[in-house]
Parts: C-alpha cells; structure tokens; sequence
C-alpha cells in the first residue's frame, strides 16, 4: 500500500508547531498502513520547479519487517556551473562520484555536520568519488564557484520520500509499527525541524490525520563561505 503526505506551502509567517497528530489505516492485509499528512511551510524558493524537502520513517519496534537497503554507485555533475541534481537521497554506505563536466576546474568540499571533505582542484574531465559512510545531511559547495551548491542526505532507512512537483510525499508498502518520523527542508533550519520529530505508529484502530506546522521555523541564511571559513573572493570569476 501507499503512505501519502502532503506539503502545502501558506503565506503565513506566523503560526505555532503543532505535533504530529495521528496516523495511518491499515490496508485489507493489515500487515501495512496508509499515512494521509501534510504540512505547512512558509514561502520558499523552489530549486527545479521542486520544493527540496524529504520526509522518512525510521523503525523503532513492534512487527516492522525493513526492506533491504543495497547501497549503490550516485552522480553529482558539474556541469555549467551548477551541480546536478540540487538534491540527492541515498543509503548510507554509498559511493558518490563527483564528475566535472565544466572546460575548467572545480574544488568540491562539505565541511558540515554529514560527511565532511575536500577533493581538491581538479580539472575538466576528470572525477572523484566520496564514500557517505554515516547518516546525516551533507551540504555540498564549490571552493571556486559561490553559487554551486548541492545537498546529500544520507539515510539508513528505507521508508522515505523526497516532495514531488505537486508537494506530495509518496512511500510504498510501509509495514504496520512504531516508527520516528524525520523530515528536512532546504532553507530552514534543522534545529527547529528536529522539534517536528515524532513516534508515530502505524496500525489498525490508529487515526487517519497527521499534521506538521514549520511555517513558524527562521530561513537559514543563504550565503557560506568557502572551505577556509573566508568570504568568496569579489573580483570576477577566474578562467577555472
């Protein structure tokens, strides 16, 4: 069965978090569940046409049967100055390689609280690849270019979803249990995000409704700075 939530944006800026308030209905087999939820987020711009925000569950106990979770090869392209996708889900355990499709060179580094390196000056044609050994958030930037940048979550769960087009989060065949519900959006800021998480459980007999409320969470600044903690240089971009 499916686990639906959906993310409505508002043009509130003020409003209190409310907790998550119910789940989910069990399918005919009860052995799954269908979660209906949504939640409301303040004005935010879209990266792709794409609301950049992931939602996923995290077994805690009860029946819950966890898919295989194979970890796999990713790209990150640099390409025209911009890295591609903006946003990258993968498990934790996995290979993504960084493949500088530009005529000049790159400087890709993270120095966050997910995976933290620097691969150094490399040139065009060439690719290097970063092993996201542990869970967490990886904020990716270009030493050389300020307006690169790209997020990599890495997950041990497989039971999430990333906001499709429309704002809605789909996850198949989640099996009845109690779970922690975790939820990231490009541009707020995860401190206040972490007050959204919550024990659900999914079941027969649980109610039908939850609801997430961070149009009340600050905007994190959109500015970074480089990989020596210095502000970009001003001066015009060089020939690399």
């Amino acid at each position: 069965m499916k686990c639906l939530v959906r993310l409505r944006y508002s043009v509130l800026c003020v409003a209190a978090l409310f907790p998550i308030s119910g789940l989910a209905q069990a399918d005919d087999h009860a052995a799954s569940s269908v979660l209906h939820a949504h939640i409301d987020l303040p004005p935010l711009p879209l990266k792709d046409h794409v609301p950049a925000a992931v939602l996923w569950l995290k077994p805690l106990s009860g029946p819950t049967i966890v898919r295989s979770l194979p970890t796999a090869h990713y790209e990150l392209v640099q390409k025209n100055r911009m890295f591609m996708p903006h946003l990258l889900v993968i498990p934790v355990g996995s290979i993504v390689s960084f493949p500088n499709e530009d005529p000049f060179f790159h400087n890709v580094f993270s120095l966050f609280n997910g995976k933290r390196f620097d691969l150094g000056l490399y040139e065009a044609g060439t690719s290097k690849d970063v092993a996201f050994s542990r869970e967490g958030v990886s904020y990716i930037f270009c030493n050389i270019h300020p307006q690169m940048g790209a997020i990599v979550l890495a997950l041990s769960t497989p039971y999430y979803a990333t906001a499709d087009r429309s704002g809605v989060f789909r996850i198949d065949d989640v099996p009845n249990g109690e779970y922690e519900l975790h939820v990231w959006v490009d541009g707020l800021a995860q401190s206040s995000l972490d007050r959204l998480t919550h024990r659900v459980r999914l079941g027969p007999g649980m109610p039908d409704s939850l609801n997430l409320d961070a149009r009340a969470i600050p905007r994190e600044p959109d500015n970074h700075l480089n990989k020596f903690g210095q502000q970009y240089s001003r001066n015009p971009s060089p020939s690399y």
